[in-house]
C-alpha cells in the first residue's frame, strides 16, 4: 500500500512542477510526459495480469467443481479450489487497489488541470479587461470631442445670441 501512495504523491508533485514550472509552454515537461506514459503502461500491464489471473483461476475452479467418487480425490480438489479462490481474491484485491490508485491519480491530476484552467481563464479575463479599458478610453475621448463640438455650436448659435440679447 505504501508503494501505491508514494506513486500517487510522486504523480501529484510532477503535475505541480509542470504547472508551476514557469515555462512558456504551460504544459507538462517532457520528463513528466515520459513518466506519465510509463506509469500508464505499468498500470495497463497490471490490469491485464490481474484480469488474466482472475479468469484463469475461475476456469480452474469451474473445472475442479466436478464431484468425483473417491473421497481422497475430492479433498484434494477442495484444497485446490481453496487455493484458486484465494488467488482470485488476491487478484481482485489487486484490481481494487489499482482502481483506488487510479482515483487518487485522477484527483491529483485533476488539481493540475484545474490550475491550468484557472490560469487560462485569468489570462482571458485580463485580456478582456485590457480590451474593455481601451474601448472605454475611446468612448470617453469621443464623448469629450462631441461635447466640445456641441458646446462650440451652442455658443456660436443664433439661438444663444438671441437669448443673450433678451436677458
Amino acid at each position: 500500500m505504501s508503494t501505491t501512495l508514494s506513486l500517487c504523491r510522486c504523480g501529484g508533485r510532477m503535475n505541480k512542477a509542470a504547472v508551476g514550472g514557469g515555462g512558456g509552454g504551460g504544459g507538462p515537461t517532457a520528463a513528466a510526459a515520459v513518466a506519465a506514459a510509463q506509469k500508464q503502461k505499468t498500470l495497463l500491464q497490471r490490469v491485464d495480469a490481474d484480469v488474466s489471473n482472475l479468469v484463469d483461476n475461475f476456469s480452474h475452479l469451474v473445472n475442479l467443481a466436478r464431484v468425483n467418487d473417491p473421497p481422497v480425490r475430492n479433498s484434494q480438489e477442495a484444497f485446490q479450489m481453496e487455493i484458486r479462490a484465494a488467488r482470485m481474491v488476491q487478484a481482485a484485491e489487486s484490481l481494487r487497489n489499482l482502481v483506488s490508485e487510479l482515483k487518487q491519480t485522477a484527483i491529483f491530476s485533476g488539481f493540475g488541470s484545474l490550475n491550468d484552467n484557472v490560469d487560462r481563464q485569468v489570462a482571458e479575463f485580463n485580456r478582456l479587461e485590457e480590451g474593455s479599458e481601451r474601448l472605454l478610453e475611446k468612448v470617453g475621448e469621443q464623448a469629450a470631442a462631441n461635447l466640445k463640438e456641441l458646446e462650440a455650436q451652442y455658443y456660436s448659435s443664433v439661438l444663444r445670441s438671441s437669448q443673450g440679447d433678451d436677458g
